[in-house]
């Protein structure tokens, strides 16, 4: 059995009730079992706490026992023959960023698209991967040498992705995978972190797939647009809704989740905030209240903003300070994926590039240009393997003007906006080692005195801005940068690739996407 933690109360019993539930689909966690489902109604159950309330923890616990039970994860990377006997859960995030947050705590996290779109594999290639998995035997490959399959094997056995095995094996993504397809067999457990950030729509399509759904959320957080200030797990009966407390050892001393629970004083007002982050400040360095952003730190965490203006005069900014010129990107410049443009006729190279990461809200970093007019090459932030080239259309928007500047486009691809700041609500579900947020947004949010869901505006864009910071959190109070002393590089992205050494012109450039 893995390393066990030991759990609060709350959490006890939170994972005693989802245990429950777990059995009625053909898990037992207290005796390390898997049997028949015992009925067929699909359920939902919701573990609710704020930051620090240990959500992850019990999600990352659950997981363990899981995997002593003889779970299969699901990855989304690849899926043996599916057996009468088994009994299958993935753990799902709506990003990649957010599902790179669990995997950097041991739990095999990927994204909800993973799920619902699945590789199809070349049947000479499957059988490697089923070998892999334990399905079948050491298959003889045309054109594969002994050695190759020796390296798949070894990679393998220290990480459990087949294309990563594949790849170590000298083949590419294009070789072995010749499409996806919308998943039509139901897995049997879902538990999906950031679960605030589902809309209805995402929602319902998981309800088709999993007859057992965990979703594990933050009430405080910003609702989805357009969801009325609603989440998803509201609508459950209260039963079904698991509560967690925020009292945990590990998160004693940590004066960022101090100043997220202040927020919960209806009687504190924004002069009064802005007064407790001075005083953390004065007596920790892990907060910071400073009179400029700094540029260096855009590069890699994006300042937060509640503004669209805003966050466009930042984005000016921040490549006025690194005299980026207007016709081209530097290597290094952040982005964000808005979205693929590509007709209906082209779905399976949208699909591509949705499954490597390129879903709409992915950060990515710009290395430079790809072999062909309008390509990037790409590292695509909290991807399993971030390296990627596609067809590319970045645009650049400019303050007081309705249309972007455009430096460069293919003819249809990956769009993208400047990343260097971004909106509250689309930070939400990402973590940053260091985050800057711009207090006058949070100040002209306090000034309109807007609420949500009975709850002030300013007070739930202030709680889910400093809760993006894993360690150092930056308050900036007034409208100025500080320029960068060093120019953009990419050695950090460079000098720590993926694990998964996949590819990186999966989607070929000879091809294009006309």
């Amino acid at each position: 059995m893995g390393t066990q933690m030991t759990l609060s109360d709350d959490q006890a019993q939170a994972f005693d009730t989802i245990s429950d539930s777990l059995k009625s689909a053909g898990i037992d966690l207290d005796e390390s079992l898997l049997l028949p489902p015992s009925d067929d109604r699909t359920q939902v159950l919701a573990v609710l706490g704020k930051a620090g309330s240990g959500k992850t923890m019990l999600l990352a616990n659950l997981y363990e026992h899981l995997k002593d039970a003889g779970a299969d994860i699901i990855s989304g990377d690849y899926e043996g023959r599916r057996r009468k006997d088994r009994r299958t859960v993935a753990i799902l995030a709506p990003t990649n960023k957010a599902a790179s947050v669990l995997r950097n705590r041991g739990v095999p996290a990927t994204t909800i698209h993973r799920i619902l779109y699945t590789p199809v594999y070349d049947p000479e290639y499957e059988k490697i991967a089923e070998w892999l998995v334990g399905n079948g035997d050491r298959p003889d490959i045309a054109g594969l040498t002994d050695e190759a399959l020796d390296r798949a094997f070894a990679f393998y056995q220290n990480i459990a992705s087949v294309p990563g095995a594949l790849a170590a094996a000298g083949l590419r993504g294009s070789d072995f995978i010749t499409g996806w397809k919308r998943r039509e067999d139901p897995l049997d457990v879902g538990f999906i972190d950031e679960s605030s950030m589902l809309d209805d729509r995402q929602y319902e399509d998981l309800r088709e797939i999993f007859p057992t759904l965990v979703l594990f959320g933050d009430p405080a957080q910003l609702a989805p647009v357009n969801q009325s200030g609603s989440m998803v797990f509201d609508a459950l009966p209260e039963g079904r809704r698991l509560t967690l407390s925020r009292v945990h050892r590990q998160d004693a001393d940590n004066p960022i989740l101090d100043l997220a629970h202040a927020l919960a004083d209806p009687q504190l007002d924004f002069y009064s905030f802005e007064q407790m982050i001075a005083e953390a400040a004065a007596r920790d360095d892990r907060v910071q209240r400073t009179e400029r952003v700094e540029a260096a730190l855009m590069a890699r965490s994006p300042v937060l903003v509640w503004r669209n203006a805003t966050r466009i005069r930042l984005i000016n900014a921040f490549r006025a300070a690194y005299d980026a010129p207007m016709e081209e990107l530097l290597e290094g410049e952040p982005l964000i994926c808005d979205g693929i443009e590509l007709p209906m006729k082209h779905r399976k190279k949208r699909l591509d590039l949705e499954a490597r990461g390129l879903i709409k809200g992915a950060q990515v970093v710009y290395l430079g240009p790809g072999r062909k007019p309008g390509f990037s090459r790409l590292h695509v932030i909290g991807a399993e393997d971030p390296q990627v080239s596609a067809a590319s259309i970045v645009k650049i928007e400019k303050p007081g003007e309705e249309e972007p500047f455009i430096p460069f486009a293919a003819r249809m691809g990956a769009t993208f906006l400047h990343g260097a700041a971004v909106t509250i609500h689309k930070a939400q579900g990402s973590q940053w080692d260091t985050v800057q947020v711009f207090a006058p947004d949070i100040f002209a949010a306090a000034q309109t005195n807007r609420s949500e869901a009975g709850i002030q505006l300013w007070k739930r864009l202030a709680y889910v801005a400093i809760t993006r910071a894993e360690n150092r959190l930056l308050w900036v109070t007034r409208n100025r940068l500080a320029r960068p002393t060093d120019p953009l590089s990419t050695t950090d992205l460079r000098s720590a690739p993926a694990p998964l050494e996949l590819t990186r012109d999966t989607f070929d450039e000879g091809e294009g996407f006309l």
